[in-house]
C-alpha cells in the first residue's frame, strides 16, 4: 500500500537521501517503498535543537535516516539518562521511544519524542512560574 502525502505549495520533503521541493501547487504524491521519509516540518536542524530533549529528537532523526542507525544508540542511551535523572518524569516517553527503538520503528520513535518535547516545554514553563 502507497503512502499518500498532500504537499502544499515550495513545501519540502526528505526520501532518503533526496530532498524534493514541490512546485508554486499543491501536490498529491503516491509513494510506494521502504524510504524514510519526513515531511519539512518535520525535520529538526542540528543547530535547532537547542534544549535536551530536542537533541534527543535530532539523534532520532538522525538514526531514522541513516543506513546503520545502531551508530546512533549509544549517544541516544547516554543522552538519556541524563535527561531522567533531572526530570525523572520523561521516563514514560523514554520507555515508549525505548520499545521503537528495539522494533526499528524509529518513525514511530520520532513521533513520540515530539509528544516528549511538548513535555519538556511544560517541565520548563512550570519551573519559571
Amino acid at each position: 500500500m502507497a503512502l499518500v502525502i498532500d504537499l502544499k505549495p515550495h513545501e519540502k520533503i526528505l526520501i532518503g537521501d533526496a530532498v524534493i521541493t514541490n512546485s508554486s501547487q499543491r501536490t498529491r504524491m503516491h509513494i510506494a517503498g521502504d524510504a524514510p521519509i519526513l515531511r519539512e516540518k518535520d525535520i529538526l536542524q542540528e543547530e535547532d535543537a537547542d534544549t535536551p530533549c530536542k537533541r534527543v529528537y535530532f539523534v532520532l532523526q538522525c538514526m531514522y535516516l541513516s543506513h546503520n542507525p545502531k551508530d546512533y544508540h549509544q549517544k541516544y542511551f547516554d543522552m538519556i539518562t541524563e535527561i531522567q535523572k533531572a526530570a525523572p518524569t520523561s521516563s514514560i516517553f523514554f520507555m515508549q521511544i525505548n520499545e521503537h527503538i528495539m522494533n526499528d520503528t524509529y518513525y514511530k520513535a520520532l513521533k513520540q519524542a515530539q509528544q516528549l518535547i511538548e513535555h519538556e516545554k511544560e517541565l520548563l514553563e512550570n519551573a519559571l512560574k
